[in-house]
């Protein structure tokens, strides 16, 4: 599972967003993300997936999935992965819920995710910003909404300069 992990964030690593249009790109990036969860949903099936670390990355594996059953699982992963003792998956146990609810079209809760519509400027929406305290996110490990806004307006900034 470490080197399914390890594969999963490289290839995300240090990417400027404007490579994230070259399609060539993203469609190789897709197709290993599925080869990614196959291995990933086989190595689960068989029960070989055991550690809090195993749960962690399986839960980032499917996080890059295609669709709604993907976040879900992913969800259910980092959850496992934080009942085994893995502090840090708290992180990806929110951006999954706000994955999964995104792509069922509710409202993000945590504001995790990130949009880039078209040729707009980047966006949380659609976000439910009143749902969740700042407390609850900071337990979790999520930016506070003053921290979330911030960035925001920098990743705005700097998509206006490039321009």
């Amino acid at each position: 599972m470490a080197k399914l992990f390890a594969e999963d964030q490289a290839i995300r690593e240090n990417v400027p967003h404007a490579k994230m249009q070259d399609m060539a790109f993203v469609e190789k990036m897709w197709a290993d993300d599925a080869a990614r969860r196959s291995r990933t949903r086989t190595l689960l099936d068989e029960g070989k997936l055991t550690t809090a670390d195993d749960y962690y990355a399986a839960a980032f594996v499917f996080q890059h999935g295609e669709k709604p059953e993907d976040y879900l699982l992913a969800h259910s992963l980092a959850l496992a992965a934080v009942a085994r003792g893995n502090a840090k998956a708290s992180w990806i146990a929110a951006a999954t819920l706000d994955r999964y609810l995104q792509n069922v079209g509710q409202k993000q809760i945590y504001g995790t995710q990130w949009r880039w519509p078209n040729d707009a400027p980047p966006s949380r929406e659609p976000y439910d910003r009143e749902l969740i305290p700042d407390s609850l996110r900071t337990a979790l490990g999520v930016p506070v909404l003053a921290k979330q806004d911030k960035d925001l307006a920098e990743m705005q900034a700097e998509r206006t300069a490039a321009k």
